[in-house]
């Protein structure tokens, strides 16, 4: 059955794949919107690979062959969207892409030149799928099987010669609520441990951002949490000018916990060379595999927390995928903390002027 959403979605994704100068690419609108790609068209980074017939090629994940063969993302996620385009082009058509616990047959088509639109959608516990074989077609919108409220992986499943081709693979996570209000500072505390500490002044603009000058210093959320999506965009007013979101920190106490790091700066003109790991790194423990975002220049920022695995986002482009295997500790700088904590905005020295806005939060359930 269409619905209004699927209406909606249908012309977005189509004006979407018309903007688009390549595939496995985001337009500017939908990297303002939240969206993730989930797959670079370059590498499988962000993947688990299990069989041997699985490869990139021509801006495709290729899944498939002789062999049954299975690519996952290394990240697990709640509520959201799932976009993407296939082709099935083996003699066993039977791929499957599988999310929430339920395996979801894809349908393919007698010319396997043609790229079928898909899409999956989990929200306020409600799972619908739908597929896009043309636009001169009704779409057919199905209600769906599955735990909505599992946290699981996308898979792509195939067996023995059966052949997936995939390419524009992404992700909108949905159900996040505002973390600042864009008024005042509720719901945030300074801290004030230590004078010699809190230099940073933090205040909110007439635009309604939240800016922080000068530091160093520290703003606490009140709240606490585990695993959870968290989005914010973020400019810095500078040059290669150092800040960082803190996850999982130890309530009141200084700069604590991981660190999703701010700082737009790389060796000479290589945006994979990040200086002091780099934009989107997991401080001390991953540099960014590339500097996205530039000074003077709004970016959205997105990190995905769930036990001990966590991974960001920059402009809805994957820089890091980490997990922390070290030993257990209530105190993320000594293990690996899989606990709740506050989050927390770093002002990292006196050149310090960020301003934030959008900031959002949704809690992943236990």
């Amino acid at each position: 059955m269409r619905t209004a959403f699927g209406f909606a979605l249908l012309i977005a994704f189509a004006t979407s794949a018309r903007a688009e100068t390549k595939p496995n690419t985001l337009t500017a609108e939908e990297q303002a919107a939240g969206w993730l790609l989930l797959f670079d068209g370059e590498t499988t980074f962000g993947w688990h690979i299990a069989g041997s017939d699985v490869q990139v090629a021509n801006g495709m994940l290729i899944v498939g062959g002789k062999e049954p063969a299975i690519a996952a993302t290394t990240t697990s996620f709640a509520g959201g969207e799932w976009r993407f385009q296939y082709r099935q082009v083996g003699t066993e058509r039977d791929a499957q892409a599988q999310v929430k616990g339920a395996s979801r047959g894809l349908v393919s088509l007698k010319d396997t030149t043609k790229w079928i639109n898909a899409f999956i959608r989990v929200e306020n516990g409600k799972l619908q799928r739908a597929f896009e074989t043309s636009r001169d077609e009704p779409t057919k919108w199905y209600d769906d099987t599955g735990d909505s409220k599992r946290i699981d992986p996308l898979r792509f499943v195939t067996a023995a010669n059966s052949n997936l081709e995939i390419r524009n693979v992404k992700f909108k996570p949905l159900g996040a609520a505002p973390l600042f209000n864009g008024k005042n500072l509720d719901g945030w505390k300074l801290y004030t441990g230590d004078d010699k500490r809190q230099k940073s002044k933090f205040t909110v603009t007439k635009e309604g951002w939240l800016n922080v000058q000068n530091g160093p210093g520290d703003l606490q959320t009140e709240g606490q949490w585990a695993d959870f999506v968290l989005q914010l965009d973020c400019i810095s007013n500078g040059e290669h000018l150092n800040s960082g979101i803190f996850f999982r920190c130890l309530p009141g106490q200084y700069q604590q916990g991981y660190e999703a790091q701010i700082r737009n700066q790389w060796m000479g003109d290589d945006r994979t060379k990040p200086v002091d790991f780099g934009t989107g790194a997991i401080y001390r423990r991953q540099p960014a595999r590339k500097v996205v975002s530039s000074d003077r220049e709004w970016f959205t920022m997105t990190l995905i927390v769930h036990g001990n695995h966590m991974a960001t986002w920059v402009n809805g482009y994957q820089v890091t995928d980490f997990t922390d295997t070290r030993e257990k500790n209530e105190n993320a700088r000594n293990g690996s903390k899989t606990g709740k904590g506050a989050i927390s905005i770093q002002g990292h020295d006196p050149t310090t002027n960020l301003s934030f806005r959008n900031i959002r939060l949704a809690e992943y359930p236990p």
